[in-house]
């Protein structure tokens, strides 16, 4: 049974919900964090002592718990570490989400998030309006919450009364003695080089990120008193409260600085080595009060996994000439870096002394993001080089510590240092500064061309977004593109058009006439881009001095041959699936031979997966391949991975090298069916963090490598079971999946890689809705966005419904909601198959449900809906379909309030005879209230509301729609009216791109 929660501010402003941890009132500082994985990972992150969490991101719980250590404190000469997790106990006072999920699934749970909280005994709220409560924090500052769960026994609760006491002001506690360790602890003894860390609450990932790189760390106390130690470098850990509390640790770094200083000039030692130091967040701080500055409280604090920030201008972490480290060449100007970050005090760079400078900048507000010693090898990130949970784009921080440990000794007291070079592994020649420092005067753009089944409006949106970019430089824009019906060949979007075919003699013609000074190939689809690599191949581009903007043509030649591709990513060590290229039937025919059945033939530079295909057999196997021959001349036969997970993430990578991942997408089917006949989810919900963050780097290390300028779409194949991946394929281009994740993230990849393709760096941009923050960022949703594609199979005799591999399908719609369920429901009722939502539609006549469910067809989901109807068990659907549990779970949680919904049918029989108000006492019970108010947060419409409690038997189906309607609004279930704003309320936004929900 549900007990009411709720969550009082200090202002007095109340948010009601429902318990689902330990059910206990506690006290805390209210803070939230816009990270959309590793819920684990923050929860025992012991900078978050003393404090209620909020996670904007409305879904969580999703993929469970793995295995969490024993909540006993670290001891002895051989310390240990959680595997999974940040520390040995969950630190947060409470949890508040917005949606919790009750059924998880993943490879590596071994409990659910609630049962984890209760053991614990840490409270938890769900059903709270999350973006409310984070726009609260964000206009008026984080503020001390109540979490009240036993109401009526508040008073006499002592715990709770004790806490408040104790807690009343955040910052007058000394958070880091309540969280180090409380004696020595050593790991990796006699490893080599050894590190003292001082503890002032550390994230166990920092400790394995020094592990993995070979030296034996000594984890001390935080008021310990290090000096006394023999070691060969220091490192400051993160931690929680207000810096000040840490005097004593303060002071602990100030002798070692002033002795490192003292021993480097000594006449004694005319040639030394200095120990050198490296400080992670509260280290930053700690690492600046040492130096002599100052810090601060920060409004609301930085927490999340998409903070950017950039290395200043003139600074450069500094190493050695003889430095042994390994690792890419490190980044100094124009380079920033998406950080993981959990803080609320910052440092004042202002009052740093003369020999300090400060190393990184936070992009969105100018705060400090790191400091560094101009001589000394002493060094500090605000941010979490670490991660875990966050991505780890900055880990290379670590490298450059230990190089210095290794580091020979400096020739002279000011030391003789060489700034790292710029990060240029995998580099193309930036596109812009081909023209120096004039932009070109015109530019050729490839349009859309033709409509047709894996090429339409999609790619009409990405070359207006590409027009609209080149308007606002000033350049002129010629547009090629046959369809008159379409946005982009409308009047003023481009100063002159060609309604000519998008092929080498048309538009070769067009470059005659015209004398472009540039082309963009990216924008158009697959036509565009086969066209604009025939007239590279055929010279008539370095005929005429036309310059390619954006990514080059050998790039895009890399991902369109699929034979080059493989070989391209085997150069990395990137995984691919095993596979053959072939250019005849009979290689096709060893091919499949030596992979083994079943296998997926795929044809190179095709459209819309056009012939492409599974083949169980040769005689699938010899069909398969005539088609296929039919659009390319090569064909790649792939070893088949149906049934794994695919995953999609859209790269945005500027001529700086600076790289950011827009979005990432889970197909709710499985490997074997087409994206495009996919229903796709946004973000993804069943990766954990480490898969999440895992197939990002990679995702990043192959546009770097490719050579990309602008934006591409990774896909890959996810095993269900491990974390092992195959890469499916890069596209090189703007993509289907491209322009949906632009609409569900709001960030304009099309017109940001217009931009890149004319020489900008992201870090030059603003993000076009806050209009004030960096277009280089992450865009972090407080929400959840379902595309679900519509067919026209119905309107055509004998054709097979069947989906696959190759495209069918000739639309899609987006849902945007606040829970999967809600974003689903209202993406079944756009499709145009005229049903209602998942429940309450026109029955399927189906005879074999486990065959209509093993065969994915264009109404499989409707299936699925009957198939739980009919009493199948999740486990069965899933053995039949391979969805993944979660899916399915959420699916059968619609069915379930359906299921209440239908307990109500005396309301039904009682509107026969009575008026719809005149109900009102019946319906303002509170069960009933709450389950009406339940149902419309799950996405049910009003009028499968009406049908669910028998109004359509006693008055017409508009009547009983209405009906309901009326209730609700007695009731005050209305619907809030929500932003997408691409940073989850953090800062304010304007746009009036908006969406109704009612969490």
């Amino acid at each position: 049974m549900k007990r009411e929660a709720r969550l009082i501010l200090d202002d007095g402003t109340v948010f009601s919900g429902w318990s689902f941890g330990a059910e206990l009132d506690t006290v805390g500082e209210v803070v939230f964090n816009t990270a959309m994985t590793g819920y684990p990972e923050s929860l025992t992150d012991p900078s978050y002592a003393g404090q209620i969490l909020v996670m904007t991101y409305p879904l969580v719980g999703n993929y469970g718990v793995p295995e969490t250590p024993s909540p006993l404190p670290l001891k002895g000469e051989s310390g240990h570490l959680p595997e999974f997790t940040e520390s040995n106990r969950i630190h947060v006072k409470a949890l508040v989400v917005a949606d919790y999920s009750e059924q998880y699934s993943h490879w590596n749970a071994k409990e659910s998030l609630a049962e984890w909280l209760k053991r614990e005994k840490i409270p938890a709220i769900t059903g709270i309006d999350t973006r409310r409560l984070t726009k609260r924090l964000r206009e008026s500052g984080v503020m001390r919450g109540r979490i009240v769960i036993n109401e009526e026994l508040r008073v006499k609760n002592e715990e709770f009364a004790t806490s408040r006491d104790e807690h009343e002001d955040y910052g007058s506690v000394n958070w880091v003695e309540k969280v180090s360790c409380k004696e020595v602890i050593r790991y990796n003894k006699g490893a080599g080089k050894r590190v003292v860390l001082v503890d002032c609450g550390v994230k166990a990932n920092i400790i394995r990120c020094l592990l993995r790189r070979g030296v034996e760390v000594i984890r001390v106390p935080w008021d310990y008193d290090f000096n006394l130690l023999d070691f060969d470098g220091l490192f400051l850990a993160n931690g929680p409260g207000d810096p000040e509390r840490c005097s004593k640790t303060v002071e602990h770094i100030r002798t070692f600085l002033r002795n490192e200083e003292l021993r480097m000039k000594s006449e004694e030692l005319a040639v030394a080595t200095p120990r050198p130091l490296m400080g992670i967040c509260l280290g930053n701080q700690l690492l600046a009060r040492a130096a002599g500055a100052k810090t601060y409280k920060l409004k609301y604090g930085h927490r999340s996994h998409n903070q950017p920030v950039m290395m200043v201008n003139g600074a450069g972490l500094m190493v050695h000439e003889s430095s042994t480290v390994n690792h890419e060449p490190l980044p100094q100007n124009h380079k920033c870096f998406i950080t993981s970050q959990n803080h609320g005090y910052a440092v004042d760079d202002s009052t740093l002394p003369a020999d300090w400078e400060p190393l990184f900048v936070n992009m969105n507000d100018g705060s400090n993001e790191g400091i560094r010693h101009k001589t000394y090898p002493w060094f500090s990130a605000q941010f979490h080089p670490e991660a875990c949970s966050g991505p780890t784009d900055t880990e290379w921080m670590f490298d450059v510590f230990v190089g210095f440990l290794n580091a020979a000794p400096l020739s002279s007291p000011e030391g003789d240092t060489t700034p790292l070079l710029s990060a240029n592994k995998g580099k193309v020649a930036p596109s812009g500064a081909e023209w120096g420092a004039v932009s070109p005067s015109s530019v050729l753009l490839l349009g859309s061309g033709a409509l047709k089944i894996g090429q339409a409006g999609e790619f009409d949106y990405s070359g207006a977004q590409a027009l609209k970019a080149l308007k606002e430089e000033g350049i002129r824009s010629i547009l090629i593109n046959p369809n008159i019906a379409t946005v982009q060949t409308s009047k003023d979007v481009a100063d002159k058009v060609y309604f000519q075919p998008v092929t080498p003699e048309f538009v070769e013609r067009v470059i005659e006439k015209e004398r472009p000074d540039g082309i963009m190939l990216s924008f158009g689809g697959q036509t565009a881009l086969n066209c604009g690599v025939e007239l590279y191949k055929k010279g008539i581009l370095e005929k005429y001095g036309v310059k390619v903007l954006g990514t080059p043509v050998q790039a895009i030649i890399d991902t369109e041959d699929r034979d080059l591709f493989v070989k391209r990513l085997d150069e990395i060590d990137v995984k691919t699936i095993k596979s053959e290229a072939c250019s005849t039937i009979e290689e096709v025919r060893r091919a499949a031979g030596k992979l083994g059945y079943p296998v997926i033939l795929r044809a190179a530079y095709a459209l819309g997966g056009l012939g492409s295909g599974f083949c169980e057999n040769d005689a699938e196997l010899e069909a398969q391949a005539e088609e296929a021959f039919s659009f390319s001349s090569q064909v790649l036969v792939e070893k088949s991975l149906k049934g794994w997970k695919e995953i999609e993430y859209e790269v945005v990578r500027d001529q700086y090298d600076n790289c950011i991942t827009v979005c990432n997408m889970e197909n709710f089917d499985p490997l074997g069916i087409h994206t495009g006949e996919s229903i796709v989810v946004a973000p993804s919900q069943t990766l954990s963090n480490s898969e999440y963050h895992k197939l990002r780097a990679i995702a990043i290390k192959i546009i770097r490598h490719i050579g990309i300028v602008g934006e591409c779409n990774v896909q890959y194949a996810l095993d269900p079971n491990s974390e092992d991946y195959r890469v499916i394929e890069v596209n090189a281009r703007l993509s289907r999946s491209s322009a949906l994740a632009s609409k569900a993230t709001g960030y304009p990849l099309a017109f940001v890689a217009a931009k890149l393709g004319l020489g900008y760096g992201l870090f030059e941009l603003k993000n076009s809705v806050t209009k004030t923050t960096s277009a280089f960022f992450e865009p972090a949703l407080d929400y959840v966005v379902c595309k679900l594609p519509r067919w026209d199979l119905s309107k055509f005799h004998g054709v097979n419904h069947e989906l696959g591999s190759s495209m069918k399908s000739v639309g899609e719609v987006m849902a945007i909601g606040r829970t999967f369920e809600e974003a689903m429901q209202k993406g079944l009722r756009m499709i145009g198959q005229g049903m209602h939502g998942f429940v309450d539609n026109k029955a399927q006549h189906v005879t074999d449900i486990p065959a209509a469910l093993q065969h994915a067809t264009d109404t499989r989901i409707f299936v699925i809906a009957k198939a739980m109807l009919m009493g199948y068990s999740v486990k069965q659907i899933h053995g039949w379909t391979m969805i993944d549990r979660w899916f399915l779970e959420k699916l059968r949680h619609i069915i379930h309030i359906n299921e209440r919904l239908q307990e109500n049918t005396h309301l039904g029989e009682m509107a026969s005879f009575m008026e719809p108000l005149e109900l009102m006492e019946y319906v303002e019970e509170p069960a009933f209230a709450a389950l009406l108010h339940e149902a419309k947060v799950y996405g049910f419409s009003d009028f499968q509301i009406a049908r669910a409690i028998g109004l359509e038997n006693c008055m017409n189906t508009e009547q009983a729609t209405l009906t309901v309607r009326q209730w609700r609004k007695e009731l005050g279930i209305v619907p809030k009216v929500k932003q997408i704003d691409t940073l989850a309320a953090e800062y304010p936004a304007q746009t009036n791109y908006l969406y109704l929900t009612y969490l």
